[in-house]
């Protein structure tokens, strides 16, 4: 399919924006991997399918909407306690969303086809804004992607418990699945 050039509202009516964990450590069994979705999110996309490099993307997350939708894994199912207590962390340990309430992507460039592409641009999360490179596709009006975030790079501690033998991995996956719709 073929995308016109334009600009494209993004944000939680036109799809999905997902935080995938995983975990590590000598306790991992007892945690869980997680999916969590972004439920409060806004974005525009200018899209130039003759010219890639003049396509440009931003999007505007809401910190404190992170929901816990998945748990696999663990030696028990994830309860609803458990994802409360998991989104609190998530708000007050590794967010600190009461001092940073947005997380921001700004491209910087693209390149490539509407088949695969790829985005370079700045994440700021945490104070902290680091070069990230985003890469995609699009099908049938779709745009589908990833970026591995190491949280490190921005200063975050990933998670851990049972005095460290339980833990988060460093590297999460941000993951997108998104119908194009035009401002």
């Amino acid at each position: 399919m073929s995308i016109t050039a334009g600009s494209y509202t993004l944000g939680p009516e036109s799809g999905r924006l997902l935080v995938n964990t995983t975990r590590t450590g000598f306790g991992a069994k007892a945690g869980h991997d997680l999916t969590i979705e972004v439920t409060r999110w806004r974005g525009e996309a200018t899209i130039d399918p003759a010219d890639p490099a003049n396509s440009s993307v931003t999007v505007e997350v809401d910190a404190e909407s992170l929901e816990v939708r998945k748990g696999t894994g663990g030696v028990k199912p994830l309860t609803s306690s458990d994802r409360a207590e998991i989104e609190k962390i998530v708000r007050e340990k590794i967010l600190h969303t009461g001092r940073y309430p947005t997380i921001t992507f700004r491209s910087a460039g693209v390149d490539g086809t509407a088949e695969s592409f790829r985005v370079e641009g700045d994440l700021t999360m945490v104070g902290v804004t680091r070069p990230v490179a985003v890469q995609g596709s699009l099908t049938e009006g779709r745009v589908h992607g990833s970026a591995a975030i190491v949280q490190s790079g921005w200063g975050i501690r990933p998670y851990s418990a049972l005095f460290g033998a339980l833990k988060l991995s460093d590297e999460v996956e941000v993951r997108f699945d998104i119908a194009l719709v035009t401002s």
